[in-house]
């Protein structure tokens, strides 16, 4: 969430990050020239689902890197896609609405994938069929499932998406993000936004947290005396010293965090009568960002590939489903070990499916997948943090092999010197998805 993920020096993630480096270092996974095979009539049908940071990018580097070898089809139902990553900014005050928006024209015009404006509703596994809520369907050879997150019913007491416009989420970028500014900024004068924090595992693990910062620096400008409630049911959290120290520096007295040892994992919601429930303790708020327990988008229950914990397990070395080898589940949906669920991840997971994919139907060279995440988050005006982390596949997992963290005590420099980072990153990753 916003999430600023990019490519970083794996060892100590001091070096600076430009569009240029993002492409080269990401594009090495997936450099693989196409060398298509007999393919008997007619190509190869891949139906990717899901067009962020994970399906976008898969059906772009397979359309592309395959040379017109492979039919690609995208299924998104919406036409502008707003991301998650970096709306936290808009937030805060520091992007426009239209700076996180992006359009699929390009991937239609230039790498010619067939996109389908539609809700995938059901998936016949046997017949390798993908259906669609407008009516037909759509046959594969590989499908791709990059449907993010859906939220567990009754993970929170009293909420349900019935109340997302009273409570709202924005969890999932685009009018809920608009929704949750607009009821920040129309907060009386020393009024309590409320936030009621996901377990683990969820996307983006310092998105909440970044969100915190970006709602005070709102607050600090036009509504001083107000404050901010976080209802927490973990012990700790992602850059937790480096929040905690910033929201001292930026915006101390502000800020008050509620975990597990008082009744953080013990929360309840009245969206009628604005109230939250914490351990049997009732507070008025006046703005309530409830972020729900986390799962796999529907469509990948749906397919039957889906565990107990509701995702979908994936080998590590293709991001092929566990349970269907014709299925890659890619980003939030899969369960595949260490990486987090954030978009930098999803757009690394992408270029090794969409190398494995292009491999098994092309014949093409398939090398071994290696992956990155970087997650930055600002906490106040030119105050940028980040955490990373290198990957290699294993036969078990994707398994960490090298990371790095923000620190302490930087210098003002490095701290903007961070955010710029972070602002490039977002530029080269917008262009790796949609082209």
């Amino acid at each position: 969430m916003n999430r600023r993920e990019g490519v970083m020096n794996q060892r100590n993630g001091n070096n600076g990050l430009s569009r240029r480096r993002f492409l080269a270092t990401t594009v090495a996974a997936s450099a693989a020239l196409s060398a298509p095979a007999a393919l008997g009539q007619g190509r190869p049908r891949v139906v990717v689902v899901g067009g962020g940071a994970g399906g976008a990018t898969a059906a772009r580097y397979i359309a592309r890197d395959s040379k017109g070898a492979v039919d690609v089809t995208l299924v998104e139902p919406t036409r502008a896609y707003y991301s998650c990553f970096f709306s936290n900014l808009y937030i805060g005050g520091f992007r426009e609405y239209a700076s996180i928006g992006h359009s699929y024209g390009a991937l239609a015009a230039s790498h010619g994938i067939n996109v389908v404006h539609d809700w995938a509703v059901s998936i016949d596994r046997d017949k390798r069929s993908v259906g669609l809520a407008g009516g037909g369907s759509l046959s594969y050879d590989r499908l791709v499932l990059s449907p993010g997150i859906d939220f567990k019913p009754g993970s929170v007491p009293g909420w349900d998406l019935s109340q997302q416009n009273r409570m709202p989420h924005a969890y999932k970028a685009g009018s809920q993000t608009q929704l949750l500014r607009a009821q920040i900024e129309a907060m009386p004068e020393g009024g309590v936004y409320c936030m009621v924090a996901p377990p683990n595992p969820f996307r983006c693990p310092p998105g909440p947290y970044e969100r915190i910062s970006m709602v005070a620096h709102v607050l600090k400008q036009a509504n001083p005396t107000a404050k901010i409630l976080i209802v927490d049911p973990k012990a700790k959290f992602s850059k937790q010293g480096l929040f905690e120290d910033g929201w001292q520096r930026h915006y101390a007295g502000m800020i008050e965090r509620i975990g597990p040892d008082f009744g953080g994992d013990k929360v309840e919601v009245r969206p009628g009568a604005m109230e939250v429930v914490i351990d049997g303790e009732v507070t008025k708020v006046d703005a309530c960002n409830v972020i729900p327990a986390q799962q796999a988008g529907r469509i990948a229950a749906v397919a039957g590939i889906t565990n107990d914990a509701g995702w979908a397990p994936v080998v590590a070395h293709t991001m092929q489903s566990r349970a269907d080898e014709n299925i890659h589940v890619l980003g939030d949906a899969s369960q595949q070990g260490d990486m987090p669920k954030s978009g930098f991840s999803a757009n690394s997971q992408a270029k090794v499916c969409a190398m494995a994919v292009r491999g098994a139907l092309t014949g093409s060279k398939v090398f071994a997948a290696r992956f990155s995440n970087t997650c930055w988050s600002l906490i106040g005006t030119d105050d940028g943090v980040k955490v990373g982390a290198s990957y290699e596949a294993t036969d078990e997992k994707i398994a960490k092999t090298d990371g790095f963290i923000s620190k302490t005590g930087e210098t003002a420099e490095v701290r903007k010197a961070t955010y710029k980072e972070s602002l490039d990153w977002y530029a080269a990753i917008s262009g790796d998805m949609f082209g």
